[in-house]
This record gives structure tokens, C-alpha cells and sequence, in this order.
């Protein structure tokens, strides 16, 4: 500690031995900062505060019919993205500070400057942001923050707006892609009716039930035939033993006789053949079989008829058992060509059900197939119709003033008194500058000429020992020249303190 009080010592007696040095660069340095300070252009700071108010009834009127935008995060967005280059550029053009720029490089120092100067603060959990500009011109000052609220706000509104048209417009383009595919699914659906129309009116399509069905009525229809043919054989072998001889012949001939009761079955199975019109066409088997037993039996009318007349004998001789067999055998004809003809029909059937049967399933895939490919186009087009209109709701949501307000507090206004610069501050760290610099040159003297100021000094850096000193004898009038030094350098150092202290009292009273 001793040691570095005695290097302190020694380098302000070397400070002092150069102190009119140091007086004339404190002056020169206070003169210079003093008129640097006092010209330097005067700043006025325009400001503007703005609230957004983002609580909009219309959120939960909405919610769930459409995707809310997040204003806040809009707006969040909007504020730190304000400095922007495009912005700045913009406002350069509103307020016309381009056209002060006679090139790409002015342009550029324009740019840098706002970007610098122009601050932008806010709260985002209280939605007020603050704007501010400072600027030699006062008037250039307000324009410039007029324009960048303008921007604040135009920009909150208008990219929401932008991005929902280009969804709606990408949706259109969608939606018509799905059109073109419904209206393709369509046709190929009609196509493939009407090429399999005969398959697919006939409804569930369970062919396995249907040909389980069809053969079970044709093994009845087939056992129903052959208890009809035994009937028949069993009537036949009856007419055979039953059968009369006549008197003149010695061969067994068949006699008819007039028969009401072959009328009467004539006229059933007429009645039977309209019932069958009205249900089958003319090529049907039961209609078919129906008409040649009318025609057997209109046929044997005639021929009884013809027996009649002929012999009237041959109705005495023929037996009134033998009459109603023949009757009855007509019957059993009747039902076993009826029975043959049911019995075809269901064995076509069940043929036609198997042939269709291998053919059914496949065309039942090929239109699942069809009507997947059509409902799912058909759902993606009611789901693209439904977002299109979410999107412009969202986009007319974005763009509405309803969604947030902006309300200005503190409106931009053209500032009467300059904000900077600090000139008291200034000449302070100007007057401290230049004491330290008039210090720094006499100790820098001090090392370029060096000097020993004391006994310990010249021990210390030589190593050797000091036998003794001889004290400086001053005259008188060397005593009277270095008072007059003394008091010259108290002058001028007080005038230098009087200087500074007027110039910041002049500043002082100007504020």
C-alpha cells in the first residue's frame, strides 16, 4: 500500500511539472466538446399509444361454426414485424423521404436510419403498444409515426384476409376436381345398371336362398308328377279290365257318348287358361299344357259326337263305370301334363339361378366397388363445400373491425420542445472528458520526459545507494514568477469551471 502511495506521489509531481500542458488541452478539449454539443441538431420525438381491444362478442356466437382467428397473435405478429424492410420502404414512400434519395445508396442510409431510430413497444398482456420517432424535423417526426399506425393497422386486417382468399380460391379448384369425379362416378353407376339391369332389379340379390327354394319346389313338383303318373297308370289298368265288347264285333272299341260333365271341364280349364294370361305369357308351360288338354278334350267331344250318330247301338252297349274312368283318366292326363309343365319350369329356373349364381357376386363387387368410389367423392365434396364456407367466414371474420378495435390513446402530434439531445449531460461528460485528457497528456509527458521527484524515486529505479541531495535555493523574484504561475493556472482553471457552469445554466433555463 505505502508503495503504491509513494508511485501516486511521484506521478502527480511528474503531472504537475507538465501542468500548463494539461491546462491548454483541457481547454482545448472543453472548447471544442462546448461547440460540438451547442451545434448539434435539436430532436423531436413523436409518439403515438394504441389499444387493441380483442374481446369480441363474436367468438363464442361462432365458436364451433367456423375456425376463429387468433387475433392476438395477429396482432402480437403484426407489431414485430412493423420494422420490416417492405414497411420502411413504405412508409419512405408515404411520407416522401424517396424522393430526397438520389441513389440506391441514400436509399439504403434512409432505411438503416428509421429502422434505428423508429422503437415500438407494447404489452401483450394489456394490448397497448407505443410508438415512437425522433427527427430533426418535427413535422417529419408525426408523418412518419401517422404512417406507421396506419400500417399497424391496415396490416392487423389484411394478410387474414389475403390467406383466406387464397384457401378459398385452392378449395374452388378442389371442388371442382371432385365434380369432374362425381359426375364420372355417376355415369359409370348408370352405365352399369343399364348394362346389368336384369340383375340388379332383383333387389337383396341372395341367390343361394332363392336356388335352395327353387330346387325344394322343383323336387316337389317332380314327386307331385309321379304320384299324378301312378294315378294315371292306376286308372288305365282299370279301364283295361273295365272296357265293353260289342255284339256285332268281336274287337273291344271305345264308345263315347255326349258328356255334360266334359262341357263343364272344358270350361274350367278355359277359365284356368285366361287366369294363366293374365299372369305368364303364351309361352308359358302351364299355358301350353292347358291348351293342348282343351284341344284332347274338345277333340274327344267331337269324336263321341260322331260316335253317337252313327250307331246309336254302341250307347246302349257302353258302361256307365267305364264312363266316369275315362272322365277321371282325363284328369289324371290333365294333371300329369300340368305337373310336367311346373316341373320344367322350375328345373329352368333352378338352371338359370345357378348360371346366375357364378355370375351375381362379381357384378356385386364391380358396383360396391362403383358406389365406394362414388361416396367418397361424394363426402369429400360436401366436405370441401362446408370448409369453403368456413373459410370465407373465417376470412370475413379476419377482415372485420368487429373481431378487434383499435383504439388510439395517445394520437400523433407534432412536438413543441426537442427531446434530444441531452446537451447538459453532454457538456458534463464533456467537461470530465476534458479533465481526464489534460491528466492523461501530462502523465504521458511524464513517461516520454522522464524525471526523478524524490530521493526514494532515483533510489528505486537505479539500485544504488543516495548519499545526500542539494536543495534548490529560489530568489525572490523566482519566487514571485512562480506564484504568478500559480494564480494564472487557479484562473484559468476557475474560468474553465465558470464556462462550464454558465453553459449549463443557459441550457438549464432554455429547458
Amino acid at each position: 500500500m505505502e508503495q503504491l502511495v509513494t508511485q501516486l506521489i511521484s506521478a502527480a509531481k511528474g503531472i504537475w511539472k507538465y501542468r500548463w500542458y494539461s491546462m491548454v488541452v483541457s481547454w482545448a478539449v472543453v472548447l471544442i466538446g462546448f461547440f460540438i454539443v451547442y451545434t448539434l441538431p435539436n430532436n423531436y420525438q413523436a409518439s403515438a399509444r394504441v389499444f387493441v381491444d380483442t374481446q369480441s362478442i363474436l367468438k363464442p356466437l361462432l365458436s364451433g361454426m367456423t375456425t376463429i382467428p387468433d387475433v392476438e397473435q395477429q396482432v402480437s405478429i403484426m407489431s414485430k414485424t412493423l420494422l420490416s424492410r417492405p414497411n420502411v420502404e413504405r412508409v419512405m414512400r408515404m411520407v416522401d423521404l424517396d424522393i430526397n434519395a438520389k441513389s440506391n445508396q441514400d436509399k439504403e442510409a434512409y432505411v438503416n436510419e428509421l429502422m434505428s431510430q423508429i422503437k415500438i413497444t407494447g404489452t401483450a398482456s394489456h394490448d397497448i403498444y407505443s410508438i415512437t420517432y425522433a427527427n430533426a424535423e418535427p413535422k417529419l417526426a408525426k408523418s412518419v409515426v401517422e404512417s406507421l399506425l396506419t400500417i399497424f393497422i391496415e396490416g392487423s386486417f389484411g394478410d387474414k384476409k389475403q390467406d383466406s382468399a387464397n384457401a378459398v380460391r385452392f378449395i374452388d379448384e378442389q371442388i371442382k376436381q371432385y365434380e369432374e369425379k362425381l359426375v364420372s362416378a355417376e355415369n359409370a353407376i348408370k352405365d352399369f345398371k343399364l348394362k346389368n339391369s336384369s340383375l340388379v332389379a332383383r333387389g337383396d340379390g341372395d341367390f343361394g336362398g332363392k336356388l335352395a327354394q327353387a330346387e325344394e319346389m322343383l323336387n316337389q313338383a317332380r314327386l307331385e308328377l309321379l304320384e299324378a303318373e301312378q294315378a294315371r297308370n292306376s286308372i288305365k289298368k282299370e279301364i283295361a279290365g273295365e272296357e265293353p265288347i260289342l255284339e256285332g264285333d268281336n274287337t273291344r272299341t271305345a264308345t263315347a257318348t255326349v258328356n255334360p260333365e266334359l262341357d263343364a271341364r272344358i270350361e274350367a280349364l278355359n277359365k284356368t287358361l285366361d287366369n294363366y294370361r293374365l299372369q305368364f305369357t303364351e309361352q308359358h308351360p302351364d299355358i301350353i299344357a292347358t291348351k293342348r288338354l282343351i284341344a284332347q278334350l274338345e277333340e274327344r267331344k267331337i269324336q263321341e259326337a260322331k260316335a253317337r250318330a252313327s250307331s246309336t247301338t254302341i250307347g246302349r252297349n257302353y258302361s256307365p263305370v267305364l264312363q266316369q274312368l275315362k272322365v277321371a283318366l282325363s284328369d289324371a292326363e290333365a294333371r300329369v301334363a300340368s305337373m310336367r309343365a311346373r316341373a320344367e319350369e322350375y328345373s329352368a329356373r333352378v338352371a338359370r339361378l345357378r348360371s346366375m349364381s357364378t355370375a351375381v357376386p362379381e357384378m356385386e363387387a364391380q358396383f360396391a366397388q362403383l358406389n365406394r368410389d362414388y361416396q367418397i367423392n361424394k363426402a369429400n365434396y360436401e366436405k370441401l363445400i362446408a370448409s369453403r364456407d368456413a373459410a370465407k367466414l373465417s376470412g370475413d371474420l379476419s377482415a372485420t373491425t368487429e373481431m378487434m378495435t383499435f383504439r388510439i390513446i395517445d394520437p400523433p402530434t407534432v412536438p413543441l420542445k426537442p427531446t434530444g439531445p441531452n446537451r447538459p449531460r453532454l457538456f458534463g461528460i464533456v467537461f470530465a472528458g476534458a479533465l481526464i485528457a489534460g491528466l492523461a497528456v501530462g502523465f504521458l509527458l511524464t513517461q516520454i520526459r522522464p524525471t526523478f521527484v524524490s530521493l526514494a524515486h532515483l533510489r528505486e529505479v537505479t539500485g544504488l545507494p543516495v548519499l545526500g541531495s542539494v536543495s534548490m535555493n529560489w530568489t525572490e523574484a523566482e519566487k514571485r514568477r512562480h506564484k504568478k504561475s500559480l494564480y494564472a493556472l487557479t484562473a484559468s482553471f476557475a474560468g474553465m469551471l465558470l464556462l462550464s457552469g454558465g453553459a449549463f445554466g443557459l441550457l438549464l433555463l432554455k429547458s
